[in-house]
């Protein structure tokens, strides 16, 4: 039986993208779902998807800068299935500009979704993991928290943070819950729809013309978890063959 195979993962970010393929896979491979989006439309369709094929899921709308929120969507996993086994903190955007442009509300939307949405993500789920003595926090970084970018410095400051915030859940773990940051380059998501500065979208267009599909990163999340118990993966980045930096 896969490693897989029953455990409760709760995926913020669900409704596209890189949360989507990561749940369609897990799904395939009996896990049981919980997922967590703004866009309740594209979760119920997510949801109706999974269960007519057999699998197991449900959905709560979540916008991961409203703590409560992520609150409510850790209480639904334990309501529905009485445990939470993984955490994927995927919920990200990257709206890229010079600092000169002073886009102070776009570095705030950053700040409050990358860092302290993850955060929030991680506050919900550490008390249960704790009691079960058990668990797996998954953050999705970036190749932008290894390398700094031009005119991505603050996008590239919260993925520097996601990066820190996983091996301080390492370091943390008293050997109960294994942490995992995965720091995906160019993938094929709306991450690029975001972006307001025209330069920067023109450059972002440029570099994503070799973007590798979500598939890509969902095999890698599966891989982590799948791995037994005693088996933590803490580090992978993964980006287009053809991408440079």
């Amino acid at each position: 039986m896969s490693e897989v195979a029953e455990k409760v993962v709760v995926i913020t970010g669900a409704s596209s993208g890189l949360g989507e393929a990561t749940a369609k896979m897990l799904a395939q491979k009996g896990a049981k779902l919980v997922l967590g989006a703004r866009r309740e439309e594209r979760l119920q369709q997510l949801v109706d998807d999974i269960t007519s094929d057999g699998g197991e899921a449900i959905y709560k709308a979540v916008d991961v800068t409203k703590r409560d929120e992520v609150e409510a969507l850790a209480n639904a996993a334990l309501e529905k299935f009485g445990r939470i086994d993984v955490l994927v903190n995927n919920a990200g955007l990257m709206p890229l500009a010079p600092l000169d442009e002073l886009k102070v509300d776009e570095w705030d939307q950053m700040i409050d979704v990358n860092i302290k949405g993850v955060m929030y993500g991680v506050g919900a789920v550490l008390p249960t993991m704790r009691k079960q003595e058990s668990g797996h926090i998954i953050n999705l970084s970036s190749v932008a928290g290894h390398v700094v970018f031009p005119g991505a410095t603050v996008y590239c400051a919260t993925k520097f943070a996601v990066k820190a915030i996983s091996e301080g859940i390492r370091q943390e773990s008293n050997g109960q819950i294994r942490s995992t940051n995965i720091s995906p380059g160019a993938v094929a998501t709306e991450l690029t729809d975001h972006i307001s500065h025209k330069d920067s979208k023109e450059m972002a267009d440029d570099l994503y013309n070799d973007a590798i599909d979500s598939d890509s990163i969902a095999r890698a999340i599966t891989f982590a978890i799948e791995q037994p118990g005693e088996v933590d993966v803490n580090e992978m980045v993964i980006r287009p063959t053809k991408q440079e930096l």
